[in-house]
């Protein structure tokens, strides 16, 4: 069997020249096989019927396991000359044909060094891609995180209008200068508070100390 790998003419006919061979020569050795046997029964029913026949079907056995390996030896050599006719003539593929897929490459030749320039912008874009695409996905997170935010303050916006018009109601004046006022004066109240509790922990210490 050939060992050329015959990669192009593989690619042409889905299938390597020489497995195509091997099936061959498997196919016509069982016929041969089979033929043998054949024969093999016919002689022993003709010498079957012959009166006084001394021929036992061991003899035959023999004989036809002979004739076999005779035919076998002589099959292989015409095999050989069949498989070098059929490789070079029948399932070669000329060096000056192109295939109708690769004749882009013959419109666009490019080099090895070409070829990785390009692997290599391939790969460069392929990161762009995926950084765009994290990043849009930050964006889209961050999009949600606003609009939960515009909902809280939508809903503080709609707390301060119902106080302001409890206010009008009232008679407080502007809510937002009331609610100024209001921050002050819980300042103050922080501070007294704060001066108390001071004091009281003094006079607790000195309590403890007399």
């Amino acid at each position: 069997m050939s060992v050329d790998p015959m990669v192009y003419e593989t690619q042409f006919f889905g299938f390597t020249p020489q497995t195509c061979m091997l099936r061959v020569y498997i196919a016509f050795q069982d016929y041969l096989f089979e033929m043998m046997l054949v024969v093999e029964g016919v002689m022993l029913k003709k010498l079957d019927g012959i009166p006084g026949c001394k021929v036992s079907p061991s003899q035959i056995r023999k004989c036809t396991e002979k004739f076999l390996l005779f035919m076998k030896e002589h099959f292989d050599k015409l095999f050989a000359k069949m498989e070098e006719v059929l490789l070079q003539l029948v399932l070669n593929i000329p060096k000056n044909v192109l295939l109708p897929e690769d004749r882009v490459q013959e419109q666009y030749p490019y080099s090895k060094e070409e070829f990785q320039a390009l692997q290599d912008e391939l790969q460069q874009l392929q990161q762009q891609c995926r950084a765009e695409a994290a990043t849009e996905q930050a964006l889209r997170a961050e999009l949600e995180e606003q609009k939960v935010v515009k909902a809280e303050l939508e809903k503080i916006l709609q707390c301060f209008d119902g106080l302001e018009s409890i206010c009008r109601e009232h008679g407080a004046g502007n809510f937002k200068e009331s609610f100024a006022l209001l921050t002050q004066n819980s300042k103050k109240l922080q501070d007294v508070l704060k001066d108390v509790e001071e004091k009281s922990k003094k006079m607790k210490l000195h309590d403890q100390l007399m």
